[in-house]
């Protein structure tokens, strides 16, 4: 049994770091089974030696973060973990970040990981770049969000969000309304992300003005979309073929930012993944960055995290399995 002492700069840090009802430092210490006691600005942890140490450094990280401002929840906390795991603890100083925009209820929008940093970054960076990860990772969301910045900073005339209109079980024609009613249901995670942060007044004034577009992929052919922020969301379920018209489309003072997930391809058996395909073509290219996110960098639910984890796991054995047999 070893013990380690921690101080702060404030009394005020102890108490972030504890959190309400001492939930911050329970989980923290069901995490390591140490026993961790505050008194003043000082912190004591208590346990076997391997556990005091990680315990620690996880502590310590985690104070860097609040003495940047940031308040801890679950999913923070758990991601500090996942450095410590890795080794990766003191990188945690890199995690701060201005905010990207503010939605209309006040919320800052900015990056929670690392790997979300490095792709706000390289949309700073870069003129293309491809979000490739599993859900709960941010990619669109955070991609909606420098949209925004971009637009309200007059960096661009027009926001183009775009999805492939993949029948995943419906058919279209079975759906009621207009083609707009059809497609609808398919872009509503992007209407969704639009609205907290521009709210529906604003959204709805922009997209009459035509500053503002939400459509089908197929809309897209035949043009060539200047002084433009183009998004094309869930884009494994594009083919080659419209992969290849999608990002032609390029015109001058734009940029384009592409993400989808490789492991929910909802295409026929028959037809490859037009984003798998452009992660293997265009990978060379200077202006293009292809950001790839994992588990750690899911930001919903601890839940999320390990069923993602699960079905790699699972799909690990089959390959396995499959290459045995």
């Amino acid at each position: 049994m070893v013990q380690k002492e921690i101080k702060a700069d404030k009394i005020e840090t102890i108490l972030s770091l504890f959190g309400n009802y001492d939930e911050n430092v329970n989980l923290i210490q069901r995490e390591y089974s140490v026993v961790i006691l505050g008194r003043g600005d000082n912190l004591t942890i208590s346990g076997e030696e391997k556990n005091v140490f990680e315990a620690s450094e996880a502590v310590k990280a985690l104070i860097s973060l609040i003495e940047k401002g940031e308040t801890l929840n679950e999913t923070t906390i758990r991601y500090v973990f996942s450095l410590v795991r890795e080794g990766r603890q003191y990188e945690v100083s890199h995690m701060s970040e201005g905010g990207i925009c503010v939605t209309v209820s006040g919320k800052v929008v900015k990056p929670k990981t690392l790997g979300q940093k490095k792709y706000v970054q390289a949309i700073k960076d870069k003129t293309i770049v491809l979000g490739v990860g599993p859900a709960g990772t941010g990619k669109t969301y955070l991609a909606v969000a420098m949209a925004v910045k971009a637009f309200k900073a007059h960096e661009v005339e027009k926001i183009i969000l775009t999805r492939p209109a993949v029948e995943a079980g419906e058919k279209l024609g079975f759906l009621p309304g207009d083609l707009q009613n059809k497609v609808d249901p398919y872009l509503r995670p992007l209407y969704d992300a639009l609205f907290e942060m521009l709210g529906p007044d604003t959204f709805n004034k922009q997209q009459e003005r035509g500053c503002i577009e939400v459509a089908p992929l197929a809309y897209m052919r035949g043009r060539t979309l200047d002084d433009s922020f183009i998004i094309l969301d869930e884009a494994q379920n594009t083919t080659h073929e419209q992969m290849k018209m999608f990002l032609t489309r390029l015109g001058f003072n734009s940029k384009i930012v592409i993400t989808g997930d490789i492991t929910q391809i909802d295409l026929p058996d028959d037809r490859r993944s037009g984003l798998i395909q452009a992660m293997n073509i265009l990978k060379d290219i200077d202006d293009i960055s292809i950001c790839r996110f994992n588990q750690n960098d899911v930001v919903r639910h601890k839940l999320v995290q390990d069923i993602i984890m699960a079905y790699e796991k699972y799909s690990k054995r089959n390959v396995k399995s499959n290459g045995q047999g």
